[in-house]
């Protein structure tokens, strides 16, 4: 990483107004012969002037949404950036200078990969290739992506050499700082955890930890950068060692789908055995209230006919003497003599009453 009391603003070609006005009247003293000294004095003036506001008229800039102004006077930085919208004005060059630049656009910076404009990926090694905690080997390629926070602090902070291969210029800190503060900080991440941990069960927690050290990295050199998120892409073991560790996570895979299947079983038996279980409490408490009223009846009627019986010995004996003989007789054929002389034979079955006469008593 670089960086420097702050980054030095190009060279600007010196302002020598006496000489610009000795060439004006190189040109004009052939016709100062013929106008006059007094008039060639007015014309050199005017000409001046009308230099002068052509050259303000180029310091008339634009911002649009989005973007940001960082102002130069005599190559020295003008207070904090323009981020108000619309027509503004500024010391053209040389004596001032401005860079104009969207602000809330969001860049990406690849490590351990370069990608083309057809899609492809380059793997660069030196940057993809890193220890983990338990001494393994792993392979990580990871995106940065981040917006300019502060326009000066990103254009003057850092002197940074710039990547040619990424396309990023010399003075920029999104080049070398971005790209090697975002490989320390993964470095550091990883050394920290297992394999296991990058390649499947936390690679949420290291891109967290990841982007949270970067930021403090480029906070440290006040690189005007904001890093929005650390996205993992292809994380895998070494080719020498791949299909072992292939293996381990498809026996992971199934291990993890038999554990959900076994859940899912359990989600499904659990419930329907509770509900068949409360069915059978519900069933016997249902039974028990129906005893438990069948018998305070059965107490209440016998209560109701010993009070009866007390009160009317005989006809409560009758009663339930004709009462045992109803409920005892109405499938039996009956046969009923009475005590005459003739006496008659009744046959019935039930509430059918056949009567037919008979002889005597034997």
């Amino acid at each position: 990483m670089f960086s420097s009391g702050g980054g030095q603003p190009p060279r600007q070609p010196e302002f020598d107004l006496n000489q610009i006005l000795g060439r004006l009247s190189a040109i004009f003293g052939g016709a100062g012969g013929r106008l006059g000294g007094a008039n060639i004095g007015i014309l050199i003036v005017a000409v001046v002037a009308l230099i002068a506001i052509i050259w303000a008229a180029t310091g008339v800039y634009t911002i649009s949404p989005g973007e940001n102004a960082a102002l130069r006077l005599f190559g020295a930085v003008q207070g904090n950036p323009v981020d108000a919208e619309g027509l503004h004005w500024w010391w053209p060059s040389p004596v001032g200078k401005k860079d104009v630049v969207m602000v809330t656009q969001t860049r990406r910076m690849e490590l351990g990969f370069i990608s083309n404009a057809a899609e492809t990926k380059t793997t660069v090694e030196n940057e993809a290739l890193m220890i983990s905690g338990d001494l393994n080997i792993v392979d990580v390629q990871m995106v940065v992506q981040y917006r300019i926070s502060n326009l000066n602090n990103f254009l003057f902070n850092v002197d940074d050499p710039g990547e040619l291969a990424r396309n990023i210029p010399e003075g920029r800190p999104d080049g070398r700082t971005l790209k090697d503060g975002a490989e320390a900080a993964l470095r550091l991440v990883v050394g920290q955890r297992s394999i296991d941990d990058v390649l499947v069960r936390g690679r949420e927690l290291v891109e967290s930890d990841t982007r949270t050290r970067l930021q403090a990295i480029l906070n440290t050199y006040t690189a005007g950068i904001e890093v929005i998120s650390v996205q993992l892409q292809d994380v895998k073991a070494p080719e020498e060692v791949r299909e072992a560790f292939d293996d381990v996570l498809r026996g992971r895979q199934e291990r993890e789908t038999r554990i959900n299947q076994a859940l899912a079983y359990e989600a499904d038996v659990i419930p329907r055995a509770r509900g068949d279980a409360e069915r059978i409490i519900q069933a016997a408490e249902a039974f028990r209230q129906s005893r438990i009223e069948t018998a305070n009846g059965e107490s209440l009627r016998f209560e109701a006919v010993l009070n009866e019986y007390l009160n009317s010995p005989e006809v409560t004996r009758q009663r339930l003497y004709l009462e045992a003989l109803e409920s005892v007789l109405p499938s039996v054929t009956k046969i009923v003599v009475d005590g005459s002389n003739d006496p008659l034979i009744i046959v019935g079955q039930g509430s059918n009453i056949v009567p037919a006469p008979i002889g005597p008593n034997p």
